[in-house]
């Protein structure tokens, strides 16, 4: 990338000039301190304006080539003055030779600025004595210049028996670049890497590339919407979009993201989102590493509003602007995640890969025999994962966008890459019309209320773009966050996550942790209604007025078009508006308190009501985030129901005293099960 007013940056020429004079002044051995100061003056001056144009023109790719650029002409001076004034090679034999090259990503020509230093110093045999003191001092200067240095020297051989047999280093020095030094060693190391390297399968690779995402995602957080991600290597992070380059860069010699469109992995609207999503999250990686003066990659709550304000984000009507500019966040993200999917799919189709690559558990139905879906002869399950018959399938019929995911919760199988693909690509098929289309709505619900498959099912429509489309109030909240410390994910993904968690309810696999509500969600007369409400209840979230009323209102518009019966509607509707009213009671107000209890009371007024609120609140509180239900919280809202319960069944309860005694006892049991025997038995 060409840097304008490179001079303004640094006047590589004019630096060198200097360091010779202080080298001819004070002599060789007293310039170091003032050749290390004039170093130090000149990276402060070009990283302030690199700030300074990030700032203006806010284009985060062109800040982080602008830092590499800079950093390209401090390491050529440090060359330049180490063999000119310290060691200089008088009558260089053939092994006095050295190449330094710029690998990983700053081998890529970008760097954030607290960004690794990653050189790679060849040499054409062993090493030497000339050699390693010029490495030494080069290193040593930019340490003192503060830079963090990944290094390593090696000859030619070396570089490529490294490559072969180690994935990391065959990574790093697929995007080796030239720095200084002897560039005939660097072409020689190019050279081979390509005929011996590249020439090696590349599905190998692919698989070792796709594993490392997969298992960066997990120690960064599985979730993509997490509200404190990792720019860097969170999932629909910088890393996600460097995997890709890496792997069309090992399969076709691409220098550039573009060329993947010609190689046919991207069209070129994709190229284009790629590079709008790669220069966004490189804008809040060097705003972020400027603002803190370190290589920070988490956007923790407290560095967003100031990011937001950098980034030149508005407050607007029920948003505050760091909402606005972490729900941006989080629609990149999906964007990346959307691209790897349409990369990965283009890599299937054109034979490429040796096993299904979206995740390490596809593997397991590679042998599997395909077969026709049964009763629908537009889908067809391939190695275990659904696919079309045809790019036709859904432009055909649009329902069949819905149908997709119903039928692939049905038979438990994973999503076919090449069906995700079209369907992105199908996206403006769900309109007003499918939205009405009654077997659509038939097929949603099924989906939403599927005991077993509905959360990871919702999840990938919400993923692909369907969701949000289908139903456009949920569109609105997707990828939305709350500025508190409280919630963990975005609105979206904590909805999600409650029809979770009501389902691992359901299948008895909280029973242990939530004994009560185990019992009573198997005694519900509406089941349909409480899911329903359950993925409806925060989706006014982000307007002016309250979201427990407005989403009320939208439960009133979209119940009947989703199938539910008027009294069904009604339970939704008086769900969401109360869905805050239990755990405000429970933790807010005194239950030792008869008043408190008739005010409940008077709210719920049926034992059905009152069943279906718990079921919610608890979905609701533990989808929150880790650690954010506790035996506190369950304890107070077992003892808000079961002292209202009796209040608005007549007088009678459906839980015996016999019986919450021995829920009682249980759970004092577990509390002190870390205690000693006989000091239990005191008690």
């Amino acid at each position: 990338m060409r840097i304008a007013n490179s001079k303004e940056l640094i006047d590589g020429k004019k630096l060198r000039q200097e360091l010779s004079a202080y080298a001819r002044e004070y002599g060789e051995s007293q310039a170091r301190p003032h050749v290390l100061e004039a170093l130090k003056q000149c990276v402060t001056k070009g990283r302030e304006v690199a700030r300074a144009r990030l700032e203006k023109n806010g284009k985060g790719t062109l800040c982080a080539a602008t830092i590499s650029f800079l950093q390209d002409e401090i390491i050529r001076t440090i060359y330049n003055y180490t063999i000119t004034h310290i060691y200089r090679a008088t009558n260089p034999t053939v092994a006095e030779r050295l190449s330094i090259v710029a690998v990983g990503g700053y081998g890529r020509g970008t760097l954030a600025p607290g960004s690794d230093i990653d050189l790679l110093f060849i040499l054409p045999y062993k090493q030497t004595a000339w050699g390693e003191s010029v490495v030494e001092y080069m290193l040593y200067l930019l340490w003192d210049l503060g830079f963090k240095v990944g290094h390593a020297t090696r000859s030619v051989d070396d570089c490529i028996r490294l490559s072969a047999s180690d994935y990391t280093i065959r990574t790093a020095t697929l995007e080796a670049r030239y720095l200084c030094g002897d560039e005939a060693l660097c072409d020689e190391m190019s050279n081979r890497f390509r005929d011996e390297i590249l020439s090696l399968p590349a599905a190998d690779f692919i698989e070792v590339k796709l594993a490392e995402r997969e298992s960066r995602h997990q120690r960064s957080g599985e979730s993509r919407y997490k509200v404190e991600p990792n720019i860097k290597d969170g999932k629909g992070g910088l890393r996600d979009l460097h995997t890709l380059f890496w792997i069309g860069l090992y399969l076709y010699q691409v220098r550039s993201a573009d060329m993947l469109v010609d190689k046919g992995l991207f069209t070129r609207e994709e190229y284009l989102n790629f590079k709008k999503s790669e220069d966004f999250l490189w804008a809040i990686r060097c705003h972020l590493h400027f603002l803190t003066g370190r290589s920070e990659e988490r956007l923790t709550f407290d560095h967003q509003p100031e990011l937001a304000a950098r980034l030149g984000y508005k407050k607007r009507s029920g948003m505050k602007r760091v909402e606005r500019f972490m729900r941006h966040y989080f629609l990149v993200a999906k964007d990346v995640g959307d691209l790897t999917r349409i990369f990965c799919a283009a890599l299937e189709a054109q034979d490429i890969t040796k096993a299904p690559v979206l995740s390490r558990f596809l593997r397991r139905f590679a042998r599997r025999p395909t077969k026709m879906v049964s009763g629908y002869d537009q889908f067809v399950i391939e190695g275990g994962r659904i696919n079309v018959v045809n790019h036709k399938v859904f432009k055909q019929d649009p329902v069949n966008l819905i149908r997709y995911f119903y039928l692939a919760g049905e038979n438990n199988v994973l999503l076919h890459p090449q069906a995700l693909k079209l369907i992105t690509r199908s996206l403006n098929l769900v309109d007003a019309k499918l939205r009405r289309n009654v077997q659509a709505n038939e097929y949603f619900v099924k989906i939403l209320t599927s005991a077993q498959s509905a959360e990871v099912v919702l999840r990938k429509m919400n993923e692909s773009g369907v969701l949000g489309r289908f139903v456009p109030d949920f569109g609105r909240i997707v990828s939305m966050m709350q500025f508190n410390m409280y919630h963990h994910y975005t609105v979206d993904e904590h909805l999600l996550r409650a029809i979770g968690i009501l389902a691992e309810i359901e299948r008895g696999e909280l029973a242990e942790q939530l004994p009560l509500t185990n019992k009573i969600i198997h005694t519900i007369e509406n089941r349909r209604a409480l899911f329903v409400a359950v993925f409806l209840h925060d989706i006014a979230k982000g307007r002016p007025e309250s979201h427990s009323v407005v989403g009320g209102r939208i439960a009133k518009k979209l119940c009947p078009r989703f199938g539910l019966s008027g009294a069904e509607t009604e339970t939704v509707v008086w769900l969401i508006e109360n869905h805050l009213a239990m755990s405000d009671f429970a933790q807010m107000r005194d239950l030792n308190d008869f008043k408190t209890i008739t005010d409940f009371a008077e709210i719920v007024q049926s034992p059905e009501h009152l069943k279906l609120l718990i079921c919610l609140t608890v979905a609701d509180i533990k989808s929150v985030g880790p650690g954010v239900w506790n035996g506190w919280k369950g304890e107070l809202l077992r003892t808000l129901y079961y002292e209202v319960e009796p209040v608005i069944s007549g007088g009678h309860t459906t839980i015996t005293r016999k019986e919450r005694l021995a829920t009682a006892l249980e759970e004092l049991e577990l509390a002190l099960s870390d205690w000693p025997q006989d000091e239990r038995q005191m008690l």
